[in-house]
């Protein structure tokens, strides 16, 4: 399998790689490790501004590449029920074959949940 240099500099490097604990923080995950998928995210959210984000993942490169790439992106960003980019950016940005775009979708399940956790609920 070919992989663009960026996938490879955030597969090799995944500087936000772990969990993040304590007050503030959210947890979401989704897919599973069994069908060879699976994404966490953390996020410490403070007055709606993410102050930190680490992820843990069990996936493919590009899996891995896209986590590391989204939470480094994450902190100074106003928490939003979105992807730091979209979904089709995301493949662009990272050459994503057509084969491997549903793993994206449980990155976005992941972020989803978390992002969720941290969001003021609506009454």
């Amino acid at each position: 399998m070919h992989y663009n240099e960026l996938t490879l500099h955030y597969f090799r490097t995944a500087g936000a790689a772990g969990e993040l604990r304590g007050p503030g923080v959210s947890r979401g995950a989704a897919g599973s490790r069994a069908l060879g998928t699976w994404v966490q995210f953390d996020l410490a959210v403070d007055a709606g501004v993410i102050h930190a984000a680490r992820f843990r993942v069990f996936g493919c490169p590009h899996t891995i590449a896209v986590s590391a790439w989204l939470a480094e992106q994450a902190p100074g960003r106003a928490a939003r029920a979105a992807l730091v980019e979209g979904i089709a950016e995301l493949c662009a940005r990272f050459a994503v074959p057509a084969e491997k775009r549903g793993r994206l979708l449980i990155i976005e399940d992941a972020w989803l949940a978390a992002i969720s956790g941290a969001l003021p609920q609506m009454s």
